[in-house]
């Protein structure tokens, strides 16, 4: 296939891009790292960014020492870029945790008394599990086909549901299919019913400019880690009246203003309002300017060219599968469905561990397979209420027509991806579907893995 339509925008430099990794058959080859959805590499410039200031590093908040001042000063300088990266409105405000599960557990922890909410089953477990076991009353509503049915269905939701505090958790782009979700549309719809909405943009941030003003989403929640800063932080961002009514989420150093002994004993303690009350104990810098490198990085790139790129990209790899009779690929909404670079098949005959397993043994291709953390959503889109004859880590029967995985196989790339990483991954589908496996394989520890033993 020509790479006309991507050689005007160059992939981003990003760590492992020369990293050889060895094949069953012997020798070794570069790595295609097409698993950016469960993390994506670092970008060359936030690695730079941090080994520049790493000899700096110092506590935050904490000292009068310059190594101190100048820790604090870069870590409310990344809260500002991060600010400004989402087109936050006044007085919203971003808060540090760990990643997006941490996110949307803190605000589970933080939502009013009595508050209901609503989430489609098709979200990833982060979006899903964290408000029932904040002992919240959960709706949870069926995986639509359509943008219009999602709408009408929250919409109906909400109308039938009794007065108090709700909240809509969605997500921005599905982290299994790839597929964009109406967000504004939802937004409208659920502030209309007086419910208010946080965005899961985990799969969402890496692949498109987001602006919060614009979508009018009430919170966004997003991992360091998948917008190519893995050093352990992620983003909270949105309204603060909900977060500053709550208890904070970690009692400790930071997110107290003063701390008194009690004439009987107790202790008294007054806490911050702002960010500070929910960043307890000293806060990953690092993390944090990692996260406003990878900011100010793609911002600089453009997400016009960005976007351009991924969606050939998309195009090339959606063609090719398309090409081979026995690749089904999943999808919610359907095959010209708004997506991002995350695309999720299964292959007839093929147990899809065993699949993504071949990938890497024999062309140095890493992927993921599995239920990817949506596991209502994987099952449904795989029909798994139907009778299964699943193979383990041995060759594909194709005489077994009905036999099919009981997981799936994801490929995902973003800003890092080179064209030649998604030219061999087609190549190898292709490969193994026409030619079968070069390598026996076997169980593992759950995995399937080659079978190089002599």
């Amino acid at each position: 296939m020509s790479s006309l339509a991507t050689e005007t925008c160059a992939p981003l430099a990003v760590l492992g891009h020369d990293v050889q990794v060895p094949l069953a058959g012997g020798g070794k080859v570069g790595y295609a790292a097409l698993d950016y959805a469960a993390s994506s590499p670092a970008l060359q410039r936030v690695w730079d960014d941090v080994a520049a200031y790493a000899p700096y590093y110092g506590s935050v908040h904490r000292g009068a020492g310059y190594l101190s001042q100048l820790s604090t000063d870069l870590f409310e300088q990344s809260r500002l870029t991060v600010e400004e990266f989402l087109d936050l409105r006044e007085g919203d405000q971003v808060v540090f945790t760990r990643a997006t599960t941490d996110s949307l557990n803190l605000l589970a922890a933080a939502v009013p008394a009595g508050t209901r909410v609503f989430a489609f089953e098709t979200e990833h477990h982060a979006s899903l599990l964290p408000w029932a076991h904040a002992g919240l009353s959960v709706t949870y509503l069926r995986a639509p086909r359509s943008h219009a049915e999602a709408v009408a269905a929250l919409d109906a939701a909400l109308a039938a549901a009794p007065e108090g505090p709700r909240l809509l958790c969605v997500t921005g782009a599905s982290n299994v299919t790839g597929e964009l979700w109406p967000v504004a549309d939802l937004t409208a719809t659920a502030h209309r019913h007086g419910a208010r909405v946080v965005l899961d943009a985990a799969q969402l941030v890496p692949h498109h400019r987001v602006s919060v003003a614009e979508l009018d989403v009430d919170w966004i929640a997003f991992s360091g880690h998948k917008i190519y800063a893995p050093f352990g932080a992620g983003v909270l961002a949105g309204r603060a009246d909900w977060l500053d009514a709550a208890e904070p989420y970690l009692a400790g150093g930071g997110a107290t203003r003063t701390v008194a002994r009690e004439t009987d004993g107790s202790v008294a303690v007054e806490w911050r309002t702002g960010p500070a009350r929910h960043e307890a104990g000293s806060p990953n810098v690092i993390g944090a300017y990692a996260i406003a490198s990878a900011c100010r990085a793609l911002s600089e790139a453009g997400f016009d060219a960005l976007e351009a790129r991924e969606q050939a990209l998309i195009a090339r790899l959606k063609a090719g599968l398309a090409e081979i009779p026995q690749v089904r690929v999943l999808s919610l909404f359907g095959p010209v469905s708004a997506r991002v670079g995350v695309l999720s098949f299964v292959v007839q005959g093929w147990n899809s561990s065993h699949f993504s397993a071949a990938l890497s043994a024999e062309y140095g291709i890493g992927v993921r397979d599995g239920l990817f953390c949506a596991h209502p959503l994987v099952r449904t889109l795989l029909n798994d209420e139907a009778p299964a004859v699943v193979s383990t880590c041995g060759a594909p029967d194709p005489s077994l027509p009905g036999e099919r995985s009981l997981n799936a196989i994801r490929v995902s790339f973003g800003a890092g991806t080179p064209d030649e990483h998604i030219d061999r991954f087609l190549t190898a589908v292709r490969e193994l579907v026409t030619d079968g496996a070069a390598w026996n394989y076997r169980n593992e520890d759950g995995r399937c893995v080659a079978d190089t033993r002599r």
